[in-house]
């Protein structure tokens, strides 16, 4: 339904009156409603009958932050009155804030909007069935994204102009471009993190703009707006897609399928304008050459844009699009182009910078120049876009058979959750996995058909499928601006193999919704229920029993028991749930109630309980006996606020409070000097500065019984304060840099970085920290200094193996340092103990695989 100019004021008031807001006066609109000038070569006017946005937000874009309810607000207003635009909401965030996005495009193509949907499509589905004559047809579709990182503000205020602009621009660069485009216009990404900053920044402005970037303004509280809800930044999240933003957000790329998808960011004050192409020797292997050559004919459009307005910018000195996990790298391995910008940041209203004061409407003005440039040119292109997507899909049969990998094949009968995890994430990018519908043995894996899956890497995903999928250690640069590796597999640590045969091992449509194995074996028991350790949550079904104020024992020897009519063996770690413990008269426990939860945890928690009728074990120690361990009910708290380490502690927060169904406290580190600490048995250390008085009152604690889990940025910590003797085996770079000339000192020394490999780290499971894991883990390294093992007997459970690198980027002088250095250290202290990993345990949300590590500390942290 679209509604007339008159009826806007009610439209407004509805919109806005709840959040006590104004509208203001409707007014003619006949120029670009910008603080600052802005050439608009091939408009005309602009329709008087669309709201600018001063009217229905209450400012003039680039004269205040915009709050996100007010951006939602001018979307759907501008869609209630133009025949040009469609607004949708994709998503909702943690904190209950709409994603929405506008599709903006002609009335004629709005007419038929599902035949374009359904013609883009085909480039990917069916591409050898599309000519040159049908794609003269189309539409290109471009997928433009805005201040992903949600105090990178300028973005999404160019994004409400640019509507504007779209939706009431008359002239050949709207009208003609319309016809030829479908702009799927989304506003903000992280409109959680956004509220963060502009409302901080709202707060602290007076009347008059203040340019010192020493003004609170300037100086967000922790921790920012730059990420979402958790702290975790959403411009790493497109291939872990951990979060519901970036969840809505591939749903709607991979329902259309855009040729192009740009990036709006923000960077440092005393830079320029930066658009990609990037640092060319940092390419992607798996993106196809056509992809850079466009980036470069769009790049023409930027710059002569960018050149009317008189702004400075520059190419391919910086960023890279080597990890396919940010927005402007992730659609290059789905035949699109993704295309970063990088405005120099005014944070605030104004501030100092080394060329004069930067305007926030200047930031914006170069922002909407970049988003109108962009349209320019993939309209200029659109046969060359549509065909590099065509031609990416139609190849991929070849690609697949030049790739020595066919297909990567993936237990079930073994850790089945994670399996499980994995195909749900593949399935997000449009990956089709099947059944193994054979036996195959793979590097002396035995695969049983049905018992695993299968992911082809012959099918329309195939660069992707390989990109995700493969080890990689040889690169063609020794810097990177993220990560060096990714590998699923080894992130979630599967059981898998590559099949490098000939046969067609894919057998029916793997049902990811329906393929929890959880259960329980035996009925209903008499005595007790074993609860094995091995399964992703089984934490979380221990923590449930626990909270119903069911007794619950580990056990530290292997045992064998008989349940369901055989004899099944458990390993240490397993849990004992006793149903008839020493309890008080008249708090017996209700067993029938005991194995519902038992039922309803098995179901949801996708554990097997197995039944046992008598506390008498076919071998090892009985389940009454002192080899089973009480273990206390986790109570948590995780060091935040000002000085901590935000990323850190949002992904253990993220874990425990979204996967374990935990609470947990968020302590501020300001405050922990005069907190009581006893609330607590568990306090998590992400890192950052303790005072004095912090660091007595957590010693004080930790030797009365707490347990302390530091986190890698928290080793320094525990090493000043003497919870650790450690010898670095990493040496001064020194007397190699002298050598050097001046101007490869950098780099010589940046290479020695370690930004993020995959190594092996070899775990002591007869340790109450290892129980339930592999004799070794793929875990996440950020970090290049290696460490000695501690001469005290028993520290180090966890040791880097003597093949060290499992894959991604590491010097070779570190590669000497790494084998047999420590990784994971439990240490006594009082009655309490500290706990330190090296490594990063919950990297982003998706390290599956060494969570376990991190929730054993959890759980297991006082048996050692």
């Amino acid at each position: 339904m679209r509604f007339s100019r008159i009826t806007l004021v009610t439209l407004c008031s509805i919109v806005l009156s709840v959040f006590g807001s104004k509208c203001a006066p409707l007014v003619s609109a006949q120029h670009l409603p910008l603080p600052l000038d802005m050439p608009l070569p091939g408009i005309t006017s602009y329709n008087s009958d669309i709201p600018t946005p001063e009217e229905i937000i209450g400012h003039q874009i680039g004269t205040r932050h915009t709050l996100p309810y007010q951006v939602e607000a001018y979307f759907r207003a501008v869609a209630a009155v133009s025949d040009r635009v469609i607004f949708n909401v994709y998503a909702q965030s943690y904190e209950g804030r709409n994603l929405i996005h506008a599709i903006v495009t002609s009335p004629s193509n709005h007419s038929r909007l599902s035949d374009i949907k359904q013609a883009n499509k085909r480039l990917s589905d069916d591409p050898d069935n599309v000519s040159k004559e049908d794609m003269a047809h189309m539409p290109v579709v471009v997928y433009q994204g805005y201040s992903i990182h949600g105090n990178e503000a300028s973005g999404t205020e160019a994004a409400v102009l640019y509507l504007y602009h779209l939706a009431a621009g008359e002239g050949p660069a709207v009208n003609d471009a319309l016809e030829n485009a479908v702009v799927i216009l989304d506003p903000m990404f992280n409109p959680d993190g956004r509220d963060r900053f502009a409302d901080w920044a709202n707060r602290y402005r007076g009347a008059v703009a203040v340019d010192d970037p020493q003004d609170r303004e300037h100086n967000e509280g922790w921790p920012g707006g730059r990420t979402n809800h958790y702290w975790f930044d959403l411009n790493r999240d497109w291939l872990p897609a951990q979060h519901p933003e970036s969840q809505g957000r591939l749903e709607v790329f991979h329902s259309w399928r855009p040729q192009v998808l740009t990036d709006h960011h923000e960077m440092g004050t005393g830079s320029t304008f930066f658009f990609q192409p990037g640092i060319p020797t940092r390419n992607n292997p798996f993106t196809p050459q056509s992809t850079y050559d466009l980036t470069y004919a769009i790049a023409k459009f930027h710059a002569r844009g960018l050149d009317r307005i008189g702004s400075a910018y520059y190419t391919e000195e910086s960023y890279d699009d080597f990890y396919l996990g940010k927005g402007s790298a992730y659609p290059d391995v789905h035949g699109s182009l993704g295309i970063l910008f990088e405005q120099a940041s005014s944070r605030a209203l104004e501030r100092e910078s080394n060329g004069g004061v930067l305007h926030y409407a200047f930031t914006v003005r170069n922002q909407f120049a970049a988003s109108l440039s962009t349209l320019e040119g993939v309209v200029a292109l659109r046969e060359d876009l549509l065909e590099n997507q065509r031609s990416f899909y139609a190849g991929a049969k070849a690609f697949a058979r030049s790739s020595d990998v066919k297909a990567y094949v993936v237990s079930l009968s073994e850790r089945p959750t994670r399996a499980r995890k994995m195909a749900e994430l593949l399935e997000r990018h449009r990956v089709e996995i099947f059944m193994l519908n054979k036996d195959v043995s793979i590097d002396g894996i035995e695969f049983e058909a049905g018992g695993a899956y299968v992911v082809p890497v012959d099918q329309a995903q195939a660069r992707f499928v390989d990109a995700v999928m493969e080890t990689t250690r040889e690169f063609s640069d020794s810097l990177f601006y993220d990560v060096s590796t990714w590998t699923l597999p080894l992130a979630f640590d599967v059981l898998y193999g590559e099949y490098i045969g000939s046969s067609d091992l894919s057998g029916t449509r793997f049902d990811v919704a329906n393929a929890s194995s959880g259960r329980v074996v035996g009925g209903q028991a008499a005595y007790a229920y074993v609860l094995p350790w091995d399964r992703y949550y089984a934490p979380r079904a221990l923590y449930r029993l626990m909270q119903a104020g069911v007794a619950t024992r580990v056990a530290r020897k292997p045992f064998i028991i008989s349940s369901g009519g055989r004899d099944v063996s458990f390993e240490r770690g397993a849990i004992i749930i006793m149903l008839q413990p020493r309890v008080v008269p008249g708090q017996e426990v209700d067993v029938s109630l005991v194995h519902q939860l038992i039922v309803e945890s098995a179901r949801e928690d996708d554990v097997v309980f197995y039944a046992a009728s008598t506390g008498l074990t076919s071998s090892g120690p009985d389940l009454g006996g002192s080899s089973m361990s009480s273990i206390s009910m986790p109570r948590i708290a995780i060091l935040s606020g000002t000085g901590s380490t935000s990323s850190a502690a949002g992904e253990a927060w993220h874990m425990l409070s979204e996967r374990f169904n935990m609470p947990v406290s968020l302590l501020d580190m300001g405050r922990v000097a005069r907190a009581d600490l006893s609330r607590y048995n568990v306090i998590i250390h992400p890192g950052g500065s303790l005072s004095e008085e912090a660091t007595k009152s957590i010693q004080e604690w930790i030797r009365g019984g707490g347990r302390l889990i530091a986190m890698p940025s928290a080793v320094q910590w525990a090493i000043a304060n003497g919870y650790l003797e450690l010898e670095s085996r990493s040496e001064s770079m020194d007397s190699v840099l002298t050598e050097l000339p001046f101007e490869d000192r950098s780099t010589a020394r940046r290479a020695q970085g370690i930004g993020g490999s995959i190594f092996e780290l070899t775990v002591d499971n007869t340790h109450p920290l290892g129980y339930g894991l592999a004799s070794s883990v793929p875990v996440f390294r950020q970090g290049s200094t290696f460490y000695d093992i501690p001469e005290s007997p028993g520290q180090a459970f966890g040791v880097y193996s003597d093949s060290g690198i499992m894959s991604g980027y590491i010097s070779d002088a570190k590669l000497q340092e790494l084998p047999g250095s420590a990784g994971a250290f439990g240490v006594r202290s009082g009655s309490g103990r500290v706990i330190v990993f090296m490594d990063r345990l919950s990297f982003r949300g998706f390290w599956y695989g060494s969570d376990r590590l991190f929730m054993n500390a959890v759980f297991f942290g006082g048996l050692f």
